[in-house]
């Protein structure tokens, strides 16, 4: 069971991660170290060749993942992304796009997960992410 609700994560999101809101990306669903979130198909998200930017789909992946991670050690504010990698699979198609989080190991001070990314509607991968996360010590989240 997540430790945390869809609610809880949205009040920090609100609160403390304005650039999600900004972009438009929404929490859809939260499990025991899973998420998914959604990134609407929007034209200021585009590049040159009309499709999605690069840094839209790291937004998007970084913020499944640090839901992902909340749902497993709770709303702790100061977890940040000490690396993350994305594998550029296919040309997303004009459609909003959905990332699909999962945790692969949390422990005590370090996170790991991994997130892939599909167009809506499609079966077909359009990024493969993973990341590591710090988690700061107990009461240095609490600062």
């Amino acid at each position: 069971m997540s430790k945390v609700s869809i609610e809880d994560v949205l009040q920090l999101v609100d609160e403390q991660l304005p650039f999600a809101a900004e972009h438009g990306f929404t929490l859809e669903s939260l499990g025991e170290g899973t998420a998914t979130v959604r990134a609407p198909y929007l034209s200021k998200f585009l590049r040159p060749g009309d499709t999605i930017a690069g840094p839209v789909m790291m937004g998007l992946a970084d913020y499944g993942i640090y839901a992902a991670l909340l749902s497993k050690i709770g709303i702790v504010p100061l977890a940040v992304t000490t690396n993350l990698n994305i594998n550029f699979l296919s040309r997303p198609g004009p459609y909003d796009m959905i990332a699909e989080a999962r945790m692969i190991k949390t422990g005590k001070r370090l996170a790991v997960g991994e997130v892939e990314i599909f167009s809506e509607g499609s079966d077909t991968l359009v990024a493969h992410v993973t990341a590591t996360y710090s988690i700061p010590p107990l009461g240095a989240a609490q600062k």
